[in-house]
């Protein structure tokens, strides 16, 4: 293997390619005319930061001007991204009978509104992507470029057809000429490129796929947008890019109506934000909002994952974390927020002037029962009891000429009115409810009532904080605090309107990543954001390790928009593991998920996975440390990983600086340092050139699903692995350790 793309082009090429003069003076071409765009842009900016005046129609025309320029600035600002990545020909009517489209990263045009480079999103580039020897798609050519920077360093063409239409023998990456077909070797289009790419080492952060999409990922990303589209790939197989290509395609597509409707993002954690964060902005995106579930409920603080090993007394048991994550909890929530509207037990009598105003018992319930039928929204519910409340106490008094705002100004004042208010209808946050309901075994138990037994009930119960500020929810709260949200409302203002900044946003399209771990509650809160039905949604059911790993994907969609019939694609290529990685990550799939396939690797290393054995547990963090420096050595520019169980984390951490390795943790650093330590339970979607994999044992005993864990965390590196033990192997890795 070689040590950068550049070298890995030079192993292969034989020879230049004869017109890589020709193809390197167009991309400095188009590189000019981006600079041109770029300066134009630039100076219309300063000319309306010049006029600060005028009307507020004036002003609000050059704000919206104003945004829509810096976005266009944003997008013309490519960084160290290539702008030109191939070429394809069409045959035409013109003097050499083709007609040539450069495609590239965005559209760029020259001083006469001519076409330079074509945007790999618009419809004319799409055989770039799709055109296979059986349907070439109108094309006779299609070139790919190896670009580092702005410098063309390799060419590799594909001929459709091309002998009948005197393209002569252009030359590729190995110095020869390819015809497409489906029956090639690789079945993958520009392979030497799609290699050269793959060998690039990684920097912490995701990269762009833009320049090697394969066939297969370009019908995911091209697929029409409505309904639910599922997309079931395995480790390497590129799922994550693949969504967020289809991300920015579709915003590209139909930019109205989607750039106001929204486009959201949900990843697993924010370990997970943080490595895609560049993807969407290479591609031109900078406006798609990227989440994890926790910051859809502000106001409240989360128990990050992989902390949870330092915070045991915080985390949630196996059983709340699966009742958590159940249906059921919404009819839970739903009697919580009922026990709440109560009619007095006792009549309330309050002095007032000279005699006294009266609630009876049979006032409030009747009340309490109209504000039920005529509010499903509690908290919106609250000003018609306050109204109601004081209309009964003027009626109750001896003189019928008394105004209702006479006894409102006097009354409300009282302890005991807002004392009683607060009994029959207290305005609630849903922190407050759930506060409060896991806090009483005895609100559980009538929450509870018909819905789950008693023990499920109680297994929900926690000690109650000294405030509700005070408490740090968990992962599994957060679907229950979005439910209780969307079913008490928002608080009224004083103005007796709801302030929609309040109410949940929902969006024109979702996509959801490691959508296998989310709970039927965690889908539903997704469900609750989706405008139209429109979601992409990306896992491996052998990768699922949540509380309710689904068995198959109906089990996912059942909890999903059903506006139209869903779809469901599979990924079958493996791009990023080696095969023999993937060979010895599928004995583990085999025992975990029996009925699953695993991906085709496309790719061979240079050297197998290793297994080491500490001599005994106190040995471990040194054994580790040793084997950080032979891959440090093996890979001197790669980003390495030390995938652990998380209750191994803090010792590891210290053994390592105990032994002079620098190393970030993933939770804090993301993947920004040299050499990260990762939890098991946040290095899913990952990807790093070595992994170190320690404990495999313990990783499988440590989790409900822990041969899966296991194989998440052994299929993530792209070049070397290597597992570490004290323990007694699990039986599929003890065999291969043989």
């Amino acid at each position: 293997m070689a040590d950068s793309p550049i070298a890995f082009l030079d192993s292969v090429m034989t020879h230049q390619h004869p017109e890589l003069g020709d193809e390197q003076d167009f991309i400095d071409h188009a590189y000019d005319c981006l600079d041109v765009s770029r300066r134009a842009a630039w100076r219309l900016r300063d000319i309306h930061e010049a006029d600060l005046g005028g009307t507020f129609q004036a002003r609000f025309e050059r704000n919206a001007f104003d945004g829509a320029l810096v976005k266009r600035l944003t997008d013309l600002d490519l960084g160290d991204a290539a702008l030109v990545f191939g070429r394809i020909d069409r045959a035409a009517e013109s003097p050499d009978g083709l007609e040539s489209f450069h495609i590239g990263r965005l559209a760029v045009a020259d001083e006469d509104r001519e076409p330079v480079v074509v945007d790999w999103r618009a419809p004319v580039a799409e055989p770039f992507y799709r055109a296979t020897g059986r349907d070439a798609m109108g094309i006779v050519r299609r070139r790919h470029f190896a670009v580092e920077g702005r410098s063309l360093v390799g060419i590799e063409d594909e001929l459709f057809g091309a002998g009948h239409l005197g393209l002569g023998h252009d030359e590729g990456l190995d110095g020869s000429t390819s015809a497409a077909s489906d029956e090639g070797e690789s079945g993958l289009r520009g392979y030497s490129t799609l290699l050269a790419a793959l060998e690039r080492g990684r920097s912490g952060t995701l990269g762009d796929i833009v320049a090697t999409i394969q066939g297969e990922q370009d019908e995911i990303i091209r697929s029409p947008q409505q309904g639910v589209l599922v997309v079931q790939g395995g480790p390497g197989t590129g799922k994550t890019v693949v969504a967020l290509h289809r991300a920015a395609y579709l915003l590209y597509t139909h930019r109205f109506p989607l750039e106001d409707q929204g486009v959201l993002v949900i990843g697993p954690n924010r370990v997970f934000l943080r490595y895609i964060e560049r993807v969407l902005p290479s591609l031109g995106e900078a406006g798609i909002e990227q989440v994890v579930l926790a910051d859809l409920v502000p106001g409240v603080d989360f128990l990050r994952p992989g902390d949870e090993a330092e915070n045991a007394e915080l985390a949630d048991s196996p059983t709340a974390a699966r009742l958590k994550g159940d249906t059921r909890m919404s009819d839970v929530l739903d009697q919580a927020i009922a026990s709440r509207e109560r009619p007095l037990r006792d009549e309330l009598v309050l002095p007032f002037r000279t005699g006294y105003l009266r609630l009876t018992v049979e006032d409030s319930e009747r009340i309490v029962r109209t504000a039920r039928r005529r509010f499903p929204r509690h908290n919106s519910g609250r000003r018609f009891v306050e109204s109601e409340v004081w209309a009964a106490l003027a009626e109750s008094y001896h003189d019928p000429n008394i105004g209702l705002r006479a006894v409102k100004d006097t009354v409300r004042p009282m302890p005991e009115m807002r004392a009683t208010l607060d009994r029959i209808w207290p305005v609630l946050t849903p922190a407050q409810l759930l506060h409060d309901l896991f806090g009483s075994k005895a609100l559980l138990k009538v929450a509870a009532r018909g819905v789950l037994d008693e023990s499920e009930a109680l297994a929900l119960f926690r000690q109650r904080s000294e405030s509700v500020d005070d408490v740090r929810w968990t992962m599994a709260d957060v679907a229950l605090l979005d439910d209780a949200s969307d079913v008490l409302g928002p608080k009224l203002g004083k103005d007796g309107k709801i302030d929609d900044r309040d109410e949940i946003r929902t969006y024109g399209h979702i996509v959801i990543d490691e959508v296998q771990d989310l709970t039927p509650m965690q889908l539903k809160m997704a469900t609750r954001r989706s405008l139209s039905g429109a979601m992409t949604i990306v896992g491996d059911l052998a990768q699922a390790t949540g509380p309710l790993a689904p068995a198959d994907w109906e089990d996912v969609l059942a909890h999903l928009p059903d506006r139209r019939p869903a779809r469901v694609i599979g990924l079958s290529v493996g791009y990023r593991i080696p095969g023999q990685i993937m060979e010895l990550a599928n004995r583990v799939m085999l025992a975990a998920t029996p009925s699953l396939r695993a991906p085709k690797s496309v790719r061979v290393g240079d050297v197998g996975p290793s297994i080491v054995q500490a001599q005994s547990v106190s040995e471990l963090g040194a054994t580790v440390a040793a084997e950080v420096r032979v891959l440090q050595e093996a890979l001197p520019a790669g980003s390495l990983g030390i995938v652990a169980p998380d209750a191994m984390i803090v010792d590891l951490s210290a053994d390592l600086a105990a032994n002079g390795i620098e190393h970030g943790r993933a939770t804090r650093t993301g993947l920004d340092a040299g050499v990260t330590l990762v939890p098991v339970s946040v290095v899913k979607g990952l990807e790093l050139d070595g992994v170190i994999v320690v404990e495999p044992a313990q990783i499988v005993s440590d989790t409900e699903h822990g041969m899966r864990s296991l194989y998440v965390a052994l299929t993530r590196p792209t070049q070397r692995l290597t597992v570490v033990h004290s323990r007694e192997l699990p039986t599929p890795l003890r065999v291969a350790a043989n």
